[in-house]
């Protein structure tokens, strides 16, 4: 089932349960599908592009945590929080901390990275192989520690 189906489905779901945080959630992803869908880009609404889409939504609310808790509206980041759980949800599993180092660990290995110049080739190799799987920060992080 591509994130299209599964959407509406959960769309049904969300408004015969009455749940009005999931709800507004996924309508939301829904919206952002159909201004890709309409952007006349071309593009086939694919795998990677779920997964961008899905990315690029949580890590708004993630920075919108960041802004509401930095203000004191705790009522606020309490609400964008729950929305980053429902968009987790459609995302594939995030690694841990020390998944995310092993795996590049393996990257440097593979490439031959060793030292801060090597920074920007590892990185790019790590982002793409931990796309979906990991937030830009963990994966920075990481690569940061493996060069030391």
């Amino acid at each position: 089932m591509n994130l299209n189906d599964k959407i509406n489905n959960d769309l049904k779901e969300a408004l015969k349960a009455g749940n009005k945080v999931r709800l507004k959630t996924v309508r939301s992803i829904k919206a952002l599908i159909l201004e890709f869908e309409k952007s006349g880009t071309g593009k086939e609404f694919n795998e990677e592009e779920e997964i961008k889409l899905l990315s690029s939504a949580a890590k708004k609310r993630r920075e919108s945590i960041e802004e509401y808790r930095k203000a004191g509206r705790e009522d606020l980041a309490s609400v964008e929080e729950a929305e980053l759980n429902v968009i987790i949800d459609y995302l594939p599993q995030q690694l841990t901390e020390e998944e995310i180092e092993t795996e590049v660990k393996a990257i440097a290995g593979e490439i031959g990275a060793s030292g801060k110049a090597n920074f920007p080739k590892l990185m790019q190799a790590s982002i793409i192989k931990l796309k979906g799987q990991a937030e830009g920060k963990a994966i920075k992080a990481a690569v940061e520690k493996v060069l030391g």
